[in-house]
């Protein structure tokens, strides 16, 4: 069994949550982490990238010179790919880099990103998350007091809150999320996991779920 630590938002450790590794896939597979975070960057690509080919490029399509007598190599175009201002030669064309891994294993990509937070003790939870106010003051204030405050870290939650999301988007190093929305990328790639109890206990009911439901 897995211990991770539960605090309030003063800072104080309330309590421990017990987690069973085997509903978190038993074992790292790193391999299969390292798969999921090249398909999420790679889907955040925009694959604008774009040069013009000879046919694209502005200009006269006048022979330069003549064929013979001038001592210089035959040419027939300025926007030549050879020519200083020429059209370039098998350069990027505008695509789209995405692609899309099995559900089953961007789930298990999920589990093993929890398992490696919580076994290197980056993972946290806070028994409860309410705000009486929308305020970043008062998110900043958590955060120092769970000693996180300069580290990046993702925030999940149980349920879409407002008065938490609009307290803490300007906070620079912190990203929130629902616990539903979060993928491997976004538990890997903040320094700290802080979740709310019930988000995590929400997390691990879904993934006992779909294991039943895929039989």
């Amino acid at each position: 069994m897995l211990t991770v630590p539960i605090y309030n938002t003063m800072g104080e450790e309330v309590g421990a949550f017990e987690v069973d590794e085997n509903v978190l896939g038993g074992k790292l597979r790193r391999r299969l982490m390292h798969d999921a975070i090249v398909m999420y960057q790679a889907n955040q690509r925009q694959g604008t990238a774009k040069t013009k080919t000879r046919g694209e490029v502005a200009g006269s399509t006048k022979k330069p010179y003549r064929q013979k007598g001038t001592g210089n190599a035959r040419a027939g175009s300025r926007k030549s790919p050879i020519w200083r201002g020429g059209g370039t030669i098998f350069g990027p064309r505008p695509r789209d880099y995405g692609y899309s891994m099995p559900r089953k294993a961007r789930r298990a990509a999920l589990k093993s990103a929890l398992l490696s937070k919580i076994l290197d003790n980056e993972a946290i939870l806070l028994d409860q998350l309410e705000l009486p106010e929308i305020k970043t003051k008062q998110m900043v204030e958590i955060l120092s007091r769970l000693k996180i405050s300069n580290e990046s870290c993702l925030l999940a939650l149980e349920n879409h809150d407002s008065r938490v999301w609009r307290s803490a988007r300007n906070i620079e190093k912190l990203k929130t999320k629902p616990a539903s929305d979060i993928n491997a990328y976004d538990v890997l790639r903040g320094r700290r996991l802080l979740m709310t109890r019930a988000a995590f206990e929400g997390l691990l009911e879904s993934f006992e779920s779909n294991k039943k439901a895929e039989g």
